[in-house]
């Protein structure tokens, strides 16, 4: 296990290497608008313009650019020409020249907020759920489940937002029961800002309770019919023993996997429309506004950023299994 691990590790810096390159080439090499135009705004001369190309080291060779950004994200070592210094250094906003690694850690723990209040709450619906309708396979309450989650499936994120805020929310809701938009930024203890993700976690959740909850009934419904769940009840082992022990505990293998990949992608700012409809200052809400605005360098942060997420929680997830799983060795 201890040599898998270190290789995972290894190829996980080489990928996070490889997608940078990757960012690089697209931000800088085929960029949409000239990054030293957007900074300086439509009024500023070419005297101007070439100030902050020089600044901003576009001036520079691309192989010269590149190995400054590698060396920013990746090393300790100082960056000549700037106050800045590695590891983890993304660049500079275009627009307000904020480090946009200061930027992200900031709205950092928004988004972790919200993500782990939403993944509880679809988690702690989805499971009994999914196995629930797996036992009662095709009766009422299986078939009522299967189609409430699919009406759920079927909704976009924004339009659960916008319609669970006329409902519930405090300031134009019909039933005002949660806190509206905008109470993020405004809430100064840790309790009240969870009062105030309420709403968020239950739009956020509904969706991907739903998509668990059928694909946790699939898989229950194919292990139970493994042999050694007839096994195990043949030993005269409880119904409930066999369920938790040895058909759930097979079957929520799968759901690691989408747990794992949905927390990094939501982490990496994909929670981008629930946090715009709710105003929720994270991450998912700086890459909106980043876009609007052409900030290349927080686009290219944000993305970075979300790759880091994306391998780290794959390589705890395929680390789980094996406990999870008895049958997977590495």
């Amino acid at each position: 296990m201890a040599r898998y691990i270190v290789r995972r590790v290894l190829w996980s810096i080489v990928l996070l290497v490889i997608v940078s390159a990757v960012v690089f080439t697209i931000f800088y090499i085929f960029p949409s608008a000239d990054p030293a135009q957007l900074r300086a705004g439509r009024q500023a001369n070419a005297d101007q313009i070439a100030a902050i190309r020089e600044s901003l080291g576009l001036d520079k060779s691309v192989p010269e650019q590149f190995w400054i950004y590698i060396k920013g994200v990746f090393t300790p070592f100082d960056l000549p020409g700037t106050d800045a210094h590695g590891p983890l250094y993304f660049g500079r906003s275009y627009q307000s020249n904020a480090d946009v690694f200061d930027v992200i850690k900031s709205d950092l723990p928004a988004t972790g907020l919200l993500v782990l209040g939403s993944v509880i709450l679809w988690l702690s619906i989805a499971i009994p759920v999914g196995v629930i309708s797996a036992i009662k396979r095709r009766s009422l309450l299986d078939r009522t489940t299967m189609i409430t989650t699919l009406a759920f499936i079927s909704a976009p994120v924004f339009w659960l937002g916008l319609v669970a805020l006329y409902l519930f929310a405090d300031d134009v809701g019909v039933i005002p029961i949660f806190p509206g938009i905008g109470s993020y930024a405004t809430a100064d203890t840790f309790i009240a800002k969870c009062g105030t993700m309420l709403l968020p976690w239950g739009v956020l959740a509904a969706a991907t309770a739903a998509i668990y909850a059928r694909y946790l009934r699939s898989q229950m419904i194919d292990v139970m019919g493994e042999d050694y769940i007839r096994t195990a009840r043949a030993k005269g082992l409880p119904e409930r023993t066999v369920i938790t022990r040895h058909a759930l505990r097979s079957a929520i293998t799968p759901i690691v996997t989408l747990l794992g990949l949905d927390v990094a992608i939501l982490l990496a700012g994909n929670a981008i429309l629930t946090e715009t409809v709710f105003n929720i200052p994270g991450v998912g809400n700086e890459t909106f506004n980043a876009i609007k605005r052409s900030d290349l360098p927080m686009i290219q942060g944000i993305t970075l950023f979300g790759a880091f997420f994306i391998v780290t929680f794959n390589l705890i997830v395929d680390i789980a299994y094996a406990y999870l799983d008895p049958r997977v060795r590495y």
